[in-house]
């Protein structure tokens, strides 16, 4: 399957992509851990099949210096030892977030205790926009059949530095 459109080559796709680079910057300035985020935008990338973002968030992950072991388990990470309990809140909200279809409630009110044991209001507010930003990514590239394979970390800067 070839990609359908390249955003990046289209005008209107370019201002949609600033816009998520916006957010995306601000999501980066939260309290939120950022190797929490990354684990976030990977595991909901899995679930999603993005081999686009699944790419892009593995490698920003080694370069950011995460193990190659806790990128390796994201998608096994209830039967792994390598995550914090907080990390594994983020983990199964993130899994609950994005799987809505699976369940009537979305998030449990089990996983939200969780997630309220270990991060503060700001910090859910960044964790609530990291799991949504993710998926409508996820959705678009997958849309879009977008492959992964190419991505090299830090292409996307210059965006990011004209959406500022």
């Amino acid at each position: 399957m070839e990609t359908r459109l390249d955003l990046m080559a289209n005008e209107f796709g370019v201002k949609v992509a600033k816009r998520f680079a916006n957010i995306g910057m601000l999501l980066t300035q939260s309290s939120l851990p950022r190797s929490t985020q990354e684990l976030v935008s990977l595991r909901a990338s899995q679930i999603n099949g993005c081999g686009w973002c699944v790419d892009m968030h593995t490698k920003d992950m080694a370069a950011a210096g995460e193990s190659a072991l806790r990128v390796n388990l994201v998608a096994a990470w209830r039967e792994s030892t390598v995550y914090t309990e907080a990390e594994q809140a983020a983990l199964a909200f993130t899994e609950e977030g994005t799987r809505l279809a699976d369940a009537h409630e979305g998030v449990s009110d089990e996983t939200w205790a969780q997630v309220r044991k270990h991060y503060d209001d700001d910090q859910i507010a960044a964790l609530v926009a990291q799991v949504a930003m993710i998926n409508a990514a996820n959705r678009m590239a997958v849309i879009l059949h977008q492959k992964g394979g190419s991505y090299e970390p830090g292409m996307f800067a210059q965006v990011a530095e004209q959406a500022g």
